[in-house]
């Protein structure tokens, strides 16, 4: 124990410093928190629907929870019922099997509702397209607010995504 002790006072602190704040990410998690404000006048609810995507734009959904980009704090928070949501976040392209549930889905969330398509897939059907087993993009099954392109979009296109969904409702 005496030995290893010796060794942390000798080497010291070896970890990585803090990364800086960007500039960019401030700006829009600020701009973002007004428009919620300003449009909706309280915390802004979500439902993601996986439509049939490849896992790519979760694992970005999923970074815009973490501690660095902190979508709670903004007021934003994913909702497990369509009956409390006020936007749908939808990934992938529209496979057969989920083209009913993703208009129920749809149906059930209350007016005023937005509609985001995440991802290349999303947005014009990416490399699926349209088959026996597709649909396609998401405007094909239920009508889109803003498209959200890229394979997979950054967690700082989806949260920009979601401030023009959120500004297009004035």
């Amino acid at each position: 124990m005496y030995q290893l002790l010796k060794q942390i006072a000798k080497t010291g602190i070896k970890t990585e410093e803090a990364p800086l704040a960007d500039e960019t990410l401030r700006v829009l998690q600020q701009r973002l928190q007004e428009g919620i404000l300003k449009h909706l006048g309280r915390a802004l609810a979500i439902r993601h629907v996986d439509a049939g995507s490849c896992n790519g734009c979760e694992l970005e959904i999923h970074a815009t929870n973490s501690p660095y980009y902190n979508l709670e704090r903004l007021g934003i928070k994913f909702v497990a019922s369509p009956r409390h949501a006020d936007m749908l976040l939808v990934t992938g392209p529209v496979s057969r099997h989920m083209e009913t549930a993703l208009k129920r889905t749809y149906e059930a969330t209350p007016d005023p509702k937005l509609v985001v398509a995440i991802g290349d897939c999303g947005c014009d059907g990416g490399i699926f397209g349209e088959s026996y087993a597709s649909c396609g993009r998401v405007a094909n099954v239920i009508p889109v607010d803003v498209a959200v392109p890229g394979c997979p979009p950054t967690p700082l296109a989806i949260m920009q995504g979601i401030l023009a969904a959120i500004k297009s409702q004035s």
